[in-house]
């Protein structure tokens, strides 16, 4: 199956800063690809590049196998990438209906006599959540008293509901408990089963690991790795993510100065051996 989303070594640059370089990713329909790295990797600028936000300086970015340079994240909205940003883009004192459609508001009448057609916005919003498996007592509540795993798959389910092709989402568990992480979890799983493409950016490897079927590790703008499922661990994952080498040189020092630095040393070893990492004290 063809991807519909491809980047080919890219490179962004801001003045004499490299925010990206040579950075490949491809997105194909029913499939999620899961993007990793801590603050400061390139994530952001990968998601401006894919959401037609900041174009890429260099390499190609390619929809349906044809090269593409966005001017405006509407360009690529019409191309089916929809970006749901962590921020939400909600207004928590509307109800959820209206927040759904926010900006694409569905109205009935001509003229003078043209209103908003409140029924259909309401019958479609539930029903739409309802597909998604999401179950609100009342789409006239606030959308602010929705927790933020609810609040974060009413904009996924609107995006789907809008057409979207590949859905990009920007850290959606980063601000959640175990709970509702899990929730949305289930609903990044959801939209893969109805066809889609997701990105899914994260800095947690325990959250992408279950849901993801390639990953690409950006390391300070270039890619430390681009591992479809069957080739990468959870542990090789996390090892990578954790930066081995760095975690034992830290648990080293902190063992040398000894008293409580110490005893972090040991709990650092102790952390690295579970996630697979092999320190030079184990032997």
């Amino acid at each position: 199956m063809s991807p519909i989303v491809q980047l080919d070594d890219v490179e962004k640059r801001y003045g004499n800063i490299i925010a990206l370089t040579g950075v490949s990713l491809q997105v194909s329909a029913g499939e999620v690809t899961c993007v990793l790295g801590d603050n400061g990797a390139g994530k952001s600028t990968l998601i401006k590049i894919i959401a037609g936000l900041h174009r890429h300086d260099a390499g190609t970015y390619r929809i349906d196998g044809e090269p593409v340079r966005f001017g405006s994240p509407r360009d690529a909205l019409d191309r089916g990438i929809a970006t749901v940003y962590q921020d939400l883009a909600v207004v928590p004192l509307m109800p959820v209906w209206r927040n759904f459609f926010l900006g694409s508001e569905k109205t009935r009448g001509r003229g003078p006599f043209t209103r908003l057609d409140v029924e259909f916005m309401r019958g479609t919003a539930k029903r739409e959540l309802l597909d998604m498996g999401i179950d609100l007592r009342d789409v006239d509540q606030p959308i602010g008293t929705l927790s933020g795993g609810e609040r974060q798959c009413v904009a996924i389910a609107r995006a789907v509901y809008f057409g979207a092709r590949v859905l990009v989402l920007d850290e959606p568990t980063a601000a959640l408990g175990v709970k509702q992480a899990g929730v949305v979890l289930r609903y990044v799983v959801q939209a893969r089963e109805r066809g889609l493409g997701v990105v899914f950016i994260t800095h947690n490897p325990h959250h992408a690991y279950p849901v993801g079927d390639r990953f690409l590790l950006l390391k300070r703008g270039s890619s430390i790795g681009n591992f479809a499922k069957a080739e990468v661990t959870r542990e090789e994952l996390t090892s990578l993510m954790a930066g081995g080498g760095e975690l034992e040189e830290l648990a080293h020092e902190l063992a040398a100065v000894g008293g409580t630095a110490g005893d972090a040393g040991q709990q650092i070893e102790r952390e690295a051996r579970e996630l697979g990492i092999t320190t030079s004290a184990d032997g």
